[in-house]
């Protein structure tokens, strides 16, 4: 048994996912619309012959949807424009504003009523969703679609509706709680719903790229983990709900074994090839609710809330595990190279610490004491024993 292998029930890990985001779509529409000569109506170079026609999309046990196609001259793609997915709940075929979204260079596709729509959302994020609501005040599906839509940033909406007064109205949009939305008259001429699409679409633009920037502001580019001062500062938020509630945590140190020698002998696309892939193990073997962040060249660092020792060992048995399969010959090695990684780690339950630096510097000696062991294995600081962890440096 290793110095981090301690009996006990392992703890049921759910991966940190990213929220969706439709920011993919618009870079989509902006290089499509870069390839093309286009003015109000002759963004697509319609072929010649019959005009846009319709394919029927079938989906299992839903009901049948239209994904209007329009044959155009040139290299361009059609499916790499935008889907404005069309959820026409009240049977009022929309054609005419089909052809005219089609015409500013989006692709469309209608459903006919909740479920379908829920389900095409499943299977490609729209860059917008245009809903004729079945019933008159549609609470109910504005609110399934809120749920749906939700990102960052969420996917604009927009309600063709009725004139609806006062206490009507207050009722059917207490269901969107998410931003970008509007709503438009059910008999709204084409051109007025193409230009409140793009202005959803611009605001929802805008909306991306300051929630980009202020990620890239607080996560690291190469691992999508959290940069120092980020991290440090959920660090402190965590150890003050420890010490209020008497809540159980664990800090643990990482840091790659020899990884130096990885970027003196190989190319530095190598060595961050091996960062990007250890900030994915790091991920995916996190809960949700775990915080994780890269704190130096090849060091990294994560905070395990409410998480007791043996399930801390674990975690930290799996780390090691998953970083040492790495081990191999990634593109632009010119040989075999051994990956591996020393972690240390140290538990808290809000009364056996004076602070966060004292968790720290135990966490630091711990995986010194792994360092020191040979590398590629992790050890709890309160398995070192008390005259080695006084000598160990921090």
């Amino acid at each position: 048994m290793g110095p981090w292998q301690l009996p006990g029930i392992g703890r049921k890990s759910v991966p940190m996912q990213p929220r969706k985001s439709i920011m993919p779509q618009f870079r989509s529409l902006l290089a499509w619309r870069a390839r093309s000569r286009y003015a109000k109506c002759g963004l697509l170079e319609v072929a010649h012959g019959p005009g846009p026609h319709l394919r029927l999309v079938s989906g299992p046990a839903e009901s049948e949807a239209a994904e209007l196609v329009v044959p155009h001259r040139g290299p361009e793609n059609l499916t790499s424009s935008p889907l404005i997915l069309i959820a026409d709940h009240r049977g009022e075929a929309l054609g005419d504003h089909q052809a005219s979204l089609a015409l500013d260079g989006y692709r469309t596709m209608v459903t006919e009523d909740l479920r379908s729509t829920l389900r095409a959302i499943e299977r490609e994020i729209p860059a917008a969703i245009i809903v004729s609501t079945l019933s008159r005040l549609g609470a109910e599906e504005l609110r399934a679609l809120d749920r749906a839509r939700a990102g960052d940033p969420p996917i604009p909406l927009l309600w063709l509706t009725d004139s609806l007064r006062g206490g009507e109205l207050a009722m059917a949009l207490d269901a969107v709680q998410n931003e970008v939305w509007d709503l438009a008259d059910r008999n709204a001429p084409a051109d007025e719903l193409s230009l409140r699409v793009g202005r959803l679409l611009n605001e929802a633009r805008r909306l991306g790229e300051i929630l980009e920037l202020r990620h890239r502001a607080h996560y690291d580019d190469r691992t999508d983990l959290l940069r120092v001062k980020a991290f440090e500062a959920r660090l402190t938020e965590h150890v003050s709900a420890s010490q209020r509630h008497n809540l159980e945590m664990a800090l643990v140190l990482i840091d790659l074994d020899n990884f130096g020698q990885v970027n003196k002998q190989h190319d530095h696309t190598v060595g961050d090839i091996l960062i990007a892939q250890v900030g994915e193990i790091i991920r995916r073997t996190l809960r949700t609710e775990d915080v994780a962040g890269r704190i130096g060249g090849d060091e990294f660092a994560v905070v395990l809330p409410y998480t007791h020792k043996v399930d801390a060992a674990r975690v930290v048995g799996r780390l090691v595990e998953a970083i040492h399969k790495l081990s191999g010959r990634p593109a632009g090695a010119k040989d075999d190279i051994t990956v591996s990684a020393s972690i240390g780690f140290e538990t808290f339950n809000g009364r056996d610490l004076g602070s966060a630096e004292e968790l720290r510097m135990h966490t630091e000696r711990a995986l010194r004491a792994a360092k020191v062991a040979g590398g590629n294995q992790g050890i709890y600081y309160r398995q070192i024993a008390p005259d080695e962890a006084a000598s160990t440096p921090a």
